[in-house]
């Protein structure tokens, strides 16, 4: 079906067809600043670091380089090469490369499964965020009476407070995204985004003065390959992957913003570049604080301490909640990162809605205000169900030994979004015509085109489809 040649009449049709013009960004550093935004998520604040420590150090920041040099820049320029080309939502820019290159318009499905996976995943994304929000105001007013976990069971129970939290941080993506490319996500990001790197910063000195800083540069940064095994690289390959935010067409949304004249190749390695450091400063930022805390353990046995208080999101609301709660001055350092943990989901979160408005409105079925409605109050009927996943339905399973939340990560970042990033790797590599990538990739070092051939046709596919079977058992 996918390799079906395309009858000539279709290709007229769908070519003729008034789509409705979005705009571009304006200015080189916008789209950069945008795709930043929209890689720079929770996950790569709080995920990045442990895994970093926890897996090798070192070890595992030299394999992750080299996965977002090997397999993640390669599919990051294709998904932009496919946007920029069309100028068109994900769903209209798979269909038309398609039919130029002579391929079936089922191609499309690509952009719906990145719609479908972005609709999901903004579902219970706004809930994690809203929490963030809300911890903004727990933190400021927490005297260190009440423990951390006691403040996080209460902020989680109340399932009326998360909803409010969760409907506040959907409102808020709602109207960026409902204003426009430019009066909307371009004004936004020119805000948040030199925002966020001015809290990163201040947040990386007041640990560095302030923090165990030696224990937390060993546990970041000197390798030990004795941790690396084959699930190290499966880790880094998939932090690698997730971080860029590929494979659920909101790179490709923004790159059919960027001007022509912009160079892909160059930018997409700006983008990777500060994704990167962010994430690394966010581990400057996070670990000399907590290891100041557990003062006293030494790194593995504050490992256990941050394990049994739960991962990822446990090390933030509470580990890091309790050091803050602890500390000089916790009552205003706590809000401040909490302060960036939101502007950070904010930045995400407006990259997911975007592709599913902008297709709606392109389409012209809606105007870009009622189809960012229609999306986001989807998203938020959906999320209601990861609310009662943390309190009222914590003991309900939906897929296997899943709540709710985790089966739509599962169903959602786990699968639809490797397996988006993995067709995209193929149709590039594969189906679509050579012609029309050296078009829009411009001037290009052969050699350097040569090699991003090699990993799109060979290395990316196999390695987001190891990532998607490594998920799936």
């Amino acid at each position: 079906l996918l390799d079906k040649p395309i009858q000539q009449p279709l290709f007229i049709k769908i070519m003729e067809k008034n789509l409705k013009s979005h705009g571009t960004w304006i200015g080189k550093w916008t789209f950069v600043l945008a795709a930043t935004g929209s890689a720079v998520g929770l996950g790569n604040i709080w995920g990045f670091p442990y895994k970093a420590g926890d897996e090798g150090g070192g070890a595992f920041v030299l394999i992750y380089f080299l996965c977002i040099l090997l397999i993640g820049l390669p599919i990051m320029v294709s998904e932009i090469l496919i946007g920029r080309r069309s100028g068109t939502s994900p769903i209209n820019a798979m269909k038309i490369a398609a039919i130029e290159s002579n391929r079936s318009s089922a191609w499309q499905l690509v952009g719906w499964t990145g719609i479908i996976a972005g609709v999901l995943i903004l579902s219970f994304y706004s809930v994690i965020a809203g929490l963030c929000l809300n911890y903004i105001f727990i933190s400021a007013a927490s005297s260190g009476v009440i423990e951390a976990q006691t403040q996080f069971e209460n902020a989680t129970q109340s399932w009326q407070g998360l909803l409010f939290w969760h409907s506040v941080f959907m409102i808020l993506t709602l109207l960026v995204v409902s204003a426009g490319i430019k009066n909307g996500i371009e004004r936004m990001v020119k805000i948040l985004m030199p925002m966020l790197g001015f809290l990163l910063v201040f947040m990386v000195m007041y640990a560095m003065l302030n923090g165990a800083v030696n224990k937390a540069l060993s546990f970041l940064f000197s390798p030990d390959f004795s941790k690396v095994n084959t699930d190290t690289f499966l880790s880094a390959l998939g932090q690698a992957f997730f971080s860029l935010s590929l494979g659920m067409g909101s790179i490709m949304a923004y790159g059919a913003y960027m001007p022509k004249e912009q160079n892909i190749g160059s930018t997409s390695v700006s983008v990777a570049s500060l994704d990167t450091l962010v994430a690394i400063l966010a581990g400057l930022a996070i670990f000399p604080i907590l290891f100041s805390f557990y003062d006293g353990f030494s790194i593995d046995e504050t490992l256990v301490q941050l394990k049994e208080n739960g991962l990822g999101p446990g090390i933030v609301f509470v580990s890091l909640a309790s050091a803050f709660n602890d500390m000089q001055y916790g009552q205003l350092i706590g809000p401040i990162f909490f302060i960036l943990l939101s502007v950070a989901a904010l930045s995400s979160s407006i990259s997911i809605l975007e592709p599913g408005v902008a297709f709606l409105s392109e389409e012209r079925i809606l105007s870009r205000k009622k189809s960012a409605i229609v999306i986001s109050a989807l998203s938020w009927i959906i999320g209601i169900g990861s609310v009662l996943s943390f309190n009222l339905w914590s003991d309900v399973k939906i897929i296997g030994d899943n709540n709710f939340l985790d089966s739509m990560d599962l169903i959602a970042v786990k699968n639809l979004q490797p397996l988006g990033g993995m067709l995209i790797a193929i149709f590039i590599g594969w189906f679509m015509k050579e012609s029309l990538i050296k078009d829009e990739l411009g001037s290009i070092n052969p050699i350097v085109y040569k090699i991003w051939r090699f990993f799109i046709k060979l290395v990316a596919p196999i390695g987001v489809g190891c990532i998607l079977i490594s998920q799936l058992f």
